[in-house]
């Protein structure tokens, strides 16, 4: 019967092509629309580490201006800590994994027959792999005893050991980063964490860094932070040491904390070396120290904003529109093939025969719709993604990683859509099936 169904669909669709492209069309761009809003609001409010998440958790103090809170809009703490902070708090034990770190830039040179290239480094401790569970390509990451003291070793992304070593297995080769010998000891596989929950400076969807080394060698070589130095006091900063020893704000620390118990202990060992410095003169500001998961991090920091939301909203209030207006086309369909449901009724069949075989042409017009919409929805995306890549010269990062598709978003607004479609037809089908067969039969 279904077949049969399927038929009659298509050759009404023959009888008035006009209308039912128009349908179609319809149907399309409001599908389109919500497939692109979708995908590009689900990567931001996403939690690249969903299945962690409760476990993780960025440790901030305030210990900012007396008289002016760093973000007066939402009184949070600085989202880095000082060097002195952040040492004291790493030397905890209570952590199952912990971690320090900051972003840098360094001068590769002699691998290969490659030119000298300046790369985004990150000064991170050993747990940085796998507390955020990292993909190697090739090797692994090292150990904690290769912090401190500084251990010569070096781990690469996949790109970054493409350019320098084609993509082969690079485990145990030398290369010079800022003129220093370094072994590389891992190769990361693609990774690509969106938004870099980790790190939000420079931007929410930043790329992950080409290389990492060991976090000793931020004081040893003295390197300096490229992205977030936030400074309140006036302080003497003629050297690095002087920097180091200063109240800037410029590390950033995680913490993973398997269980409630535990991070109770670490926010009392942070309350306790808060309420020790304050004695000291340190922490003006009244206590405001913060384990945040990553739930929370994304959500303190703003990473998904109301425009985001009130776009989402848009998008699915034009679908409704190109529904609507799909509605009153197929009630007009119907009611120019009424006639011919006329005669299939005086001839044997059922009302329920007759709403069916009209809501298999509604559910016919729902699939065409959504393939098209599709094709439409992937269209806008590559467009939107080649106008980001030119803005930004071609590099990775930014807006841009986020204009591909996202299979939740997409399989929410297919279902969304081909459900709204069928619920449009509803009525069209059951109006023509409530009409009398006599009415149509008199005018043949």
């Amino acid at each position: 019967m279904l077949g049969y169904y399927l038929r009659l669909a298509l050759m009404s669709f023959r009888r008035r092509p006009g209308i039912s492209a128009l349908m179609v069309l319809a149907i399309a761009l409001g599908i389109a629309v919500c497939v692109m809003t979708l995908t590009v609001y689900h990567a931001m409010s996403g939690n690249p580490i969903w299945w962690k998440s409760e476990r993780l958790y960025a440790v901030t103090m305030d210990n900012w201006d007396p008289n002016q809170a760093l973000n007066p809009k939402t009184n949070l703490p600085p989202p880095e800590m000082t060097y002195k902070d952040a040492q004291f708090l790493y030397r905890s034990d209570i952590p199952l994994r912990k971690v320090v770190m900051y972003s840098t830039e360094g001068v590769v040179t002699g691998a290969g027959s490659q030119p000298a290239a300046e790369i985004a480094t990150r000064v991170t401790t050993a747990d940085f792999f796998p507390m955020f569970e990292v993909p190697f390509l090739y090797g692994a990451g090292w150990s904690r005893s290769g912090d401190s003291p500084a251990q010569p070793l070096i781990v690469l992304s996949r790109r970054e050991n493409e350019r320098l070593f084609a993509g082969a297995n690079s485990v145990g080769r030398t290369l010079r980063w800022n003129d220093h010998e370094f072994r590389v000891v891992g190769v990361l596989d693609d990774w690509f964490p969106r938004p870099r929950y980790y790190d939000l400076n420079g931007g929410n969807f930043q790329e992950p860094d080409d290389a990492y080394i060991p976090y000793g060698w931020g004081a040893a070589l003295q390197l300096q932070n490229k992205e977030e130095n936030d400074c309140w006091r006036p302080e003497k900063l003629d050297n690095f040491q002087d920097y180091l020893a200063s109240d800037c704000v410029w590390q950033q620390v995680w913490v993973e904390l398997p269980d409630r118990a535990t991070r109770e202990r670490f926010q009392s060992f942070m309350d306790g070396y808060w309420a020790e410095q304050r004695s000291g003169g340190r922490f003006p500001r009244a206590k405001n120290n913060r384990l945040s998961d990553v739930a929370q991090w994304l959500r303190d920091n703003e990473v998904v904003d109301n425009d985001n939301r009130v776009l989402v909203g848009l998008a699915f209030a034009f679908l409704a529109l190109c529904l609507i207006n799909t509605m009153g086309l197929l009630l007009a369909r119907f009611l120019n093939g009424a006639a011919l449901s006329g005669i299939r009724r005086a001839l044997g069949a059922s009302r329920r025969q007759i709403f069916a075989q009209l809501l298999t042409e509604a559910g016919v017009l729902a699939v065409l719709g959504t393939v098209l919409g599709l094709a439409l929805a992937a269209l806008g995306l590559a467009a939107v993604h080649h106008l980001y890549a030119a803005a930004h010269l071609g590099q990775r990062g930014g807006y841009q990683e986020l204009t591909h598709f996202d299979v939740t978003a997409v399989t929410w607004a297919v279902v969304l859509a081909v459900a709204a479609t069928l619920g449009a037809g509803l009525y069209p089908a059951w109006r023509i099936g409530r009409l009398s067969p006599a009415l149509y039969l008199k005018s043949q």
